[in-house]
């Protein structure tokens, strides 16, 4: 074994003996924005998921208007996650072996052609129901190919001393347009009408891409060259990934804990949003059902801000999953609340624990991989934590069809909240690390 691959799996022994907790460091605040690339990086990924955002408050709600139909709106969270769960491996792929620049800016040229799309169909008043789905994939490519790349340039752009940190603003900023898309996208809808309004959200995309043309970043940046990446062929490759990380309880319990929880709550209940806000009287298009879109992003971004400014509640497996409990039961809490107010309280609490354990598991998992397996594994927790989102659509939309959406939202966060409790079992159990160090 070579020297540094000896460092290597030392350094992740002494990591999995102080029981998962990232490696100790002095907490500045907001570290990774010293970086000024980041900075700009920062910025237009807001606008990007702003974007993004837009784009879904009003599809979603020409589709309510049009359909008023809770199984479609779960059909339609099936298929804008399953790219996430059969392509995600294979987009870590590319983001280890291509640049990862190119890649985004692939992933932002679908997103501009599905905006389009929408607005075209708005305008000529020929949406259809397979129309909404066929985007709604190609939205969630676009959203594949986005994903890993991100996490890869980001670690390019910061290095491992402020990680957490990027991990942790970069899902700020993602959270920053979610919070500001319901707002944006309600205005742009009272003002514009969904047709004009979604045909200028394509616009929004442009900044990233121009920006990411000439940033100094990717493989033929890096200082430190990881062995080329082999070829996927197939899904034994994915086999083969998971066994090599098999033996480290640490990224095991992390991507369980983001598949478990895509899976029982994931974004689900966010296509059954307009269905929520009737049931609490403000069904109308306006200030109270934005406020009620943008109340879980908001607790996200007021989440990235406090803990970023203090350095606070660094990379640690149980503490992630304690963080997951609170939101189990911040979740089941406005499943059954009757009261607005209480609703968009208990919205903002669950926004603020999502971001706290999503970010940590995403860094504990980066930390731990190794440099030339770090775009598959990453691709791997991405497959877990955003591809079984689709099932949300079952457990959540499907299920509320049936049981009604308030019933099915409370019953899934507590199979979750059962499930995180096993898992907190598992990662206090002695660590053994048996990861395959290649090369």
């Amino acid at each position: 074994m070579a020297p540094s691959q000896t460092a290597n799996r030392k350094q992740r022994l002494a990591y999995l003996q102080e029981g998962g907790a990232a490696p100790a460091a002095k907490q500045l605040s907001f570290a990774a924005l010293r970086h000024p690339a980041y900075r700009v990086y920062f910025v237009t990924t807001a606008l990007a998921m702003m974007a993004d955002n837009i784009e879904h408050v009003i599809s979603y709600w020409v589709m309510f208007e049009k359909f008023r139909s809770p199984e479609l709106g779960g059909f339609a969270v099936i298929a804008h996650w399953v790219p996430f769960l059969l392509f995600s491996f294979y987009s870590g792929y590319l983001a280890d072996r291509f640049d990862p620049r190119r890649v985004i800016q692939i992933g932002m040229g679908l997103f501009i052609a599905v905006s389009l799309a929408w607005g075209t169909l708005f305008i000529t008043d020929t949406l259809e129901v397979w129309h909404a789905c066929v985007l709604l994939v190609f939205h969630g490519l676009a959203g594949v190919l986005w994903g890993p790349a991100s996490q890869m340039l980001i670690h390019d752009i910061v290095g491992p001393a402020h990680l957490q940190s990027a991990v942790r603003l970069n899902a700020t900023a993602r959270w920053l347009g979610i919070f500001l898309g319901p707002a944006v996208g309600g205005s742009l809808m009272l003002a514009l009408g969904p047709s004009i309004g979604i045909l200028l959200n394509a616009l929004i995309y442009l900044p990233i891409v121009l920006w990411l043309w000439k940033a100094p970043y990717g493989p033929r940046f890096r200082q430190e060259q990881a062995p080329p990446a082999r070829a996927v062929r197939g899904f034994g490759d994915i086999a083969g990934t998971i066994r090599d990380i098999a033996g480290d309880r640490t990224i095991v319990s992390m991507v369980l804990l983001a598949g478990c929880a895509s899976f029982f709550i994931g974004h689900g209940y966010q296509a059954q949003m307009p269905g929520f806000a009737h049931d609490l009287g403000h069904s109308d298009v306006g200030m109270l059902y934005s406020m009620l879109l943008g109340a879980n992003a908001g607790g996200a971004f007021i989440a990235g801000i406090v803990l970023e400014s203090r350095g606070l509640l660094p990379a640690n497996p149980r503490t992630a999953l304690v963080l997951a409990l609170f939101w189990c039961l911040a979740m089941a809490g406005f499943a059954v609340s009757s009261v607005y107010f209480l609703a968009l309280a208990l919205l903002f609490v669950a926004g603020f624990l999502e971001l706290s354990f999503h970010t940590m598991a995403m860094t504990l998992v980066q930390l731990q991989a190794p440099a030339h397996l770090r775009g598959r594994v990453i691709g791997l927790y991405n497959m877990s934590a955003l591809g079984l989102r689709a099932f949300s659509g079952i457990t959540i939309g499907v299920v509320g069809g049936v049981i009604g959406i308030h019933w099915s939202l409370a019953l899934s966060a507590m199979a979750l909240l059962a499930t995180t409790i096993g898992l907190l079992a598992f990662s206090a159990r002695p660590a053994r690390l048996r990861m395959r160090d290649k090369g």
